[in-house]
């Protein structure tokens, strides 16, 4: 930037100081010293801090002058010479910038009056083009409009109208029943659905028009696929009912129409009967229905000579045929339950009389349910004949064990079906029937036997041992309990006792109650030992299971069969001894005293007693050989020789204590003639130490 102020260097001075240099004056006045001191003072208290005088200096400094007296005299007026040329320059270039602002307004000015030509041009454009403008406004809104109404009625056929090419494949018969088929159904029930928003519009003619056409449409594609999945069912491979993902996804979109999809479930019923059926058959005669399916194994009816078997064979088959059917549906109506019960309960809402009354508040489908009531009507056929037969066989075979365990058979493969369809399942429902007729089969024939036995029931047996009626009823006991130990289900033992005490009642009461009219035929200790023979017998085998034991019942009439018999051995005892002629006629020491005189009675006793007791045991032994339970027998010895040895010690007493009083009055009578005493002791040596030894 070019400075208004003109640096001017001055030339230093002759004497070469500077112009701020200080001259020595040559001479000082008082004065003139003042005058100095003064402005000495003066520099010295200035304050070089003030910026303008700094900003002073530095410009004294810039211009490099010489401090001389001239520069220093010349200093102001050179100051404002250069001034008043910044001056004059600065109105110069003013000058030059006023002329330009003229020249700037004047071609404002033009541009001001071309601005209102064209304003004016602009108002004349705008007044000629204006009509046009609005009716292109009109035009456009027009078009948007119609544009809208085009888009709108695009959507509305895309959603709402179905193409005659969906329309052929949801109901020609010629079209197959694929994805494309349940895609356009999806589609229409879709439509059929939305159209009920129409019908809350002011033209509710159009909603009622398509609402109609859509059902025409549904239910021309539910009977197409209604139509579909009995053909389906015809060509499905009944021995292998694997059941395809579309029969199972035509079942669940048919559940939403409960009428047909009951039909096609009964249609489906019949089928599998029939074929089961005839699979029943086959496996009974051996000879194919199908020639593509060939029996496996043995015909059934090759075991029909052993008819436990025979039975058990058909029930076998009739179970595995029930778990091949409930494998085979259970992927439709288990995987696909929740589904089916959905569809079902929109069925019932489109279709509200097809509800019952019971099905309010209630879940109106239930899978397993469902699979367990199409596995009963798949054996229906299969029962028929199974029942029929196994009818035959019981009322053909007059044998009370076969007739029970066929029983037990029935009522463990009811229990079995029970657990795998239900208990309220018609298989079981079935079966329980043949289970009775077995049962009343048994019953009757184990009364006939009884009443077939009064004879019997009279005559009893020389040896002593249980008839031949008791052991052959124990025999068939012990088969009855061996069948109903390996059918019967109930874990608990106190269910497993009541469960059989029916059959206790009618196959060993009876007979019991024989052999105890026997035993009141029978004489002392005969009764006994036959009525012990034939309890113990019996306990035995019933002890073999615990479900049958009934010691707890026996016992006690064992226990007084046995003192009774214990009673006898006793008696017997006194009488092979004689003690009991002493026992009899002896009870006090006043009875003995006509022993001293005539001893001869108790002499023959003691003889008896002395022959009887070498062979004593032995005796006694045999007087019970008949009776089978030989420990018991020595029991019962051992209990009579006990009771014996007491009685003979309480006898030996009464003899000891009987000389001792006659001692003391033989002593104490004088002048009596000397004879000879009799003494009881020695008529009666035998102690009852020897007695005990001699019997042990």
């Amino acid at each position: 930037m070019t400075s208004y102020f003109n640096e001017r260097v001055k030339s230093p001075t002759a004497d070469g100081s500077s112009l701020l240099s200080p001259t020595t004056p040559s001479t000082a006045t008082a004065p003139r010293s003042n005058a100095l001191q003064n402005r000495i003072t003066s520099v010295l208290s200035a304050s070089y801090a003030d910026l303008e005088i700094r900003d002073a200096l530095s410009i004294l400094d810039e211009r490099e002058l010489q401090n001389t007296a001239e520069t220093r005299r010349n200093l102001r007026l050179d100051v404002q010479q250069e001034l008043v040329q910044c001056n004059g320059e600065i109105v110069r270039d003013f000058g030059k910038v006023a002329e330009q602002l003229q020249r700037i307004g004047a071609s404002i000015q033009r541009l001001n009056d071309t601005c209102t030509e064209l304003r004016k041009h602009v108002g004349a454009a705008n007044r000629e083009t204006g009509p046009m403008l609005d009716e292109a406004r009109a035009i456009l809104a027009e078009k948007q409009q119609v544009e809208k109404k085009q888009r709108l009625l695009d959507a509305f056929r895309a959603h709402f109208v179905v193409s005659d090419a969906e329309l052929s494949i949801l109901t020609a018969s010629t079209e197959p029943v694929n994805d494309d088929f349940f895609r356009v159904l999806t589609r229409v029930k879709r439509i059929h659905h939305d159209s009920q928003v129409l019908l809350g519009s002011e033209n509710q003619r159009l909603g009622l028009e398509i609402l109609e056409q859509t059902s025409r449409q549904l239910s021309a594609a539910f009977q197409k696929l209604y139509r579909w999945v009995q053909r389906e069912f015809k060509s499905l491979d009944l021995e292998n009912p694997q059941i395809s993902a579309a029969i199972r996804r035509a079942l669940r979109v048919l559940a939403e129409r409960p009428t047909l999809f009951e039909n096609s479930l009964d249609f489906f019923a019949e089928a599998r009967e029939s074929v089961v059926s005839n699979s029943f058959y086959s496996a009974l005669t051996g000879r194919p229905t199908d020639p593509d399916h060939p029996v496996m194994g043995k015909a059934i009816e090759l075991s029909a000579h052993d008819p436990l078997r025979y039975v058990s064979d058909m029930l076998a088959w009739a179970h595995s045929a029930t778990v091949s059917e409930r494998e085979a549906l259970e992927v439709l109506f288990i995987s696909e339950g929740d589904e089916i019960a959905k569809s079902i309960q929109a069925g019932i809402e489109s279709e509200p009389w097809s509800r019952t009354d019971d099905a309010d508040g209630k879940t109106p489908f239930d899978g397993r349910k469902a699979l367990n009531e199409l596995v009963d009507r798949d054996l229906t056929g299969v029962l028929s004949q199974l029942r029929q037969r196994t009818e035959q066989v019981i009322q053909s075979h007059e044998d009370s064990t076969l007739s029970y365990k066929i029983a037990n058979l029935v009522t463990f493969y009811c229990n079995i079906f029970s657990a795998l369809l239900g208990p309220q399942s018609a298989i079981v429902d079935a079966l329980r029937p043949l289970s009775d007729t077995a049962m009343r089969n048994f019953r009757s024939i184990m009364r006939n036997n009884v009443l077939n036995l009064q004879t019997d029931l009279v005559i009893s047996p020389d040896d002593l041992t249980p008839p031949d009626f008791l052991t052959e009823a124990l025999q068939t006991l012990t088969a009855l309990m061996k069948s109903y130990d390996t059918s019967a289900v109930a874990a608990d033992r106190a269910q497993r006792i009541a469960g059989f005490q029916p059959i206790l009642q009618e196959a060993l009461d009876p007979f019991l109650v024989g052999c105890e009219n026997i035993t009141k035929r029978l004489r002392t200790p005969n009764s006994h030992i036959f009525a012990l023979n034939c309890l113990l017998t019996t306990q035995d085998t019933l002890r073999q299971y615990a479900f049958a034991d009934r010691s707890e019942e026996l016992r006690p009439r064992i226990r007084e069969h046995e003192d009774q018999l214990s009673n006898a051995m006793h008696d017997w005892f006194l009488r092979q001894s004689g003690l009991d002629r002493l026992l009899t006629s002896v009870t006090t020491l006043h009875d003995l005293a006509s022993s001293y005189k005539d001893p001869k009675q108790l002499a023959s006793i003691a003889q008896q007693l002395d022959s009887f007791l070498p062979a004593a045991t032995e005796d006694a032994r045999t007087y019970l050989g008949q009776l089978e339970d030989r420990t018991l027998a020595r029991r019962i010895v051992e209990t009579a020789a006990e009771r014996f040895c007491e009685d003979f010690e309480e006898m030996e007493q009464l003899i000891v204590e009987a000389d001792e009083v006659r001692a003391k009055q033989v002593n104490g009578e004088a002048g009596t003639e000397d004879e000879e005493e009799v003494w009881l002791r020695e008529v009666f040596p035998r102690t009852g130490d020897e007695i005990r030894v001699l019997l042990s």
